[in-house]
């Protein structure tokens, strides 16, 4: 199996990109925002999640691990394919779909193209007691390695600031004794409207958020 490639970008297609690696060009399926970000000849470190069928062998790359977890995790939820995944992830981003999740927005994952209201209903449900994926441990915080030259995944789709202060407002409040679909909700919500606040806010916030 494939986890993933770095090489340089060959060509650029309307849902996929050949990723040049020592020679070899590898046909990657990737989401509308990814390949945007993309320039021929341009050096790559692509997260790569690969599919095998009987009838096919397909790689789908990510230009950070947070964002290749989160499309296998959406794969979870019955009636989400490869397709609505990438969609979710092009009309969300990887932070406001993580928010989503915690805290069951149905009508955020609505916004992707060819997700309806029963799917995103199926989606918000089944995710909301699920913890943000884990990822595998290329580096910490699901950070891309990157070089002078290396495209990685921009400012605004990296891990945000606060998300190991949420995690400590979480466990605060498991240890408090709430449940943890209540408490990665309050968290969540608290996270949101302070996206720079310490763990130690985000507590007193969720509470607030719990006590309503």
């Amino acid at each position: 199996m494939i986890g993933k490639l770095r090489g340089k970008v060959d060509a650029i297609g309307e849902s996929e990109a050949v990723i040049d690696v020592n020679g070899v060009g590898y046909l990657v399926g990737m989401a509308g925002q990814t390949l945007a970000r993309l320039q021929q000849g341009q050096e790559v470190e692509v997260h790569i999640e690969t599919y095998v069928r009987e009838d096919a062998f397909k790689l789908w790359g990510f230009l950070s691990e947070r964002e290749r977890a989160w499309f296998a995790q959406l794969q979870t939820v019955q009636g989400v394919g490869a397709k609505a995944a990438l969609a979710l992830l092009d009309a969300l981003g990887v932070d406001e779909l993580e928010s989503a999740a915690a805290l069951g927005d149905a009508s955020a994952f609505g916004k992707a193209k060819g997700v309806g209201p029963k799917l995103a209903g199926r989606i918000s449900s089944e995710l909301k007691d699920k913890p943000p994926p884990t990822g595998r441990a290329f580096s910490p915080g699901f950070a891309v390695a990157a070089s002078a030259g290396i495209a990685s995944a921009p400012a605004e789709d990296a891990p945000a600031a606060n998300n190991q202060a949420r995690e400590d407002a979480v466990s605060a409040l498991l240890n408090l004794g709430y449940a943890e679909t209540d408490a990665r909700r309050a968290a969540a919500a608290a996270a949101r409207a302070n996206p720079e606040a310490e763990a130690s806010e985000l507590i007193r916030l969720a509470l607030k958020e719990l006590a309503k």
